[in-house]
Order: C-alpha cells, then structure tokens, then sequence
C-alpha cells in the first residue's frame, strides 16, 4: 500500500520571481519547507506535535520546468517507505496547471525530541499516520 498523498495549492506571487522571470530555486526550497510543515500539521497527533520537531538533513532538487509569475502549482507530498533511526524521507513533486511536473524532490528530514533537544529513532506511532496505517 501507498503511502497518502497530501496536497497544497501555492500561488508564484512577484517576491517569488527572480531575474529570469520565473520562480526563484530557492523559493521552491522553501515551499517544500511550507508543505512538509502543512502535511505534518495535519496529520500528525497532536502529542507527537508538542514531543517533536523536524529537520532537513539532505535535498535532492531536480528543477524541470519554469513557473512564473501568478502560476497556481500544486504541490503533492509523500513519506517514503520506512524511517531510517532518526531519519525519514520525503518525496515532493509541484505540477503546473497543465498537470507537468515542474521540480520534483526527494528530502530526508531528522526528528528531533524536544525536550532532549537531539535525534532520535523515529517512533512508529508517529509514521503510522503519515502511512496510511490506523
């Protein structure tokens, strides 16, 4: 079974939009912050919310296509398979309104425990929602 796939419009507004007249790189490294943050706070357990926080470790970006200013992309996102000690992967794909693949990433964050401030094996009670499992 495939893990859920969350969902997020975003909307390329003129402070997104560098020299070239399209969505700067580095914005498109934060909108995967911004839908990695939302698909968390919609899923995860509200305990789990107070208990843990997530870091980026790596990105792998593969930029596509262009999108410019006032382009509705939507942003899909997904857990990958299994967490690996305190290290998770996601996958992000953004489409264009013509459904085309604009960037597409694969990012793998840490949890890190609040009140030990470090790393730690990821729980299986907090991937059990983000896989679909009840």
């Amino acid at each position: 079974m495939s893990p859920p796939v969350f969902e997020m419009a975003l909307t390329a507004g003129p402070e997104h939009i560098d020299e070239l007249g399209h969505v700067n790189n580095a914005v498109w490294v934060q909108w995967i912050q911004t839908v990695a943050v939302a698909h968390w706070a919609s899923v995860a357990d509200a305990a789990h919310k107070d208990a843990y926080f997530w870091v980026v470790v790596r990105h792998e970006i593969d930029y596509l296509r262009a999108a410019h200013q006032g382009d509705r992309v939507t942003a899909r996102t997904w857990v990958g398979e299994a967490p690996k000690g305190a290290r998770f992967d996601r996958h992000m794909e953004f489409l264009g309104a013509d459904g085309k693949v604009c960037v597409r990433a694969k990012t793998q964050w840490a949890i890190i425990d609040k009140a030990a401030g470090r790393p730690i094996r990821v729980p299986p009670e907090v991937v059990a929602p983000f896989m679909g499992a009840e």
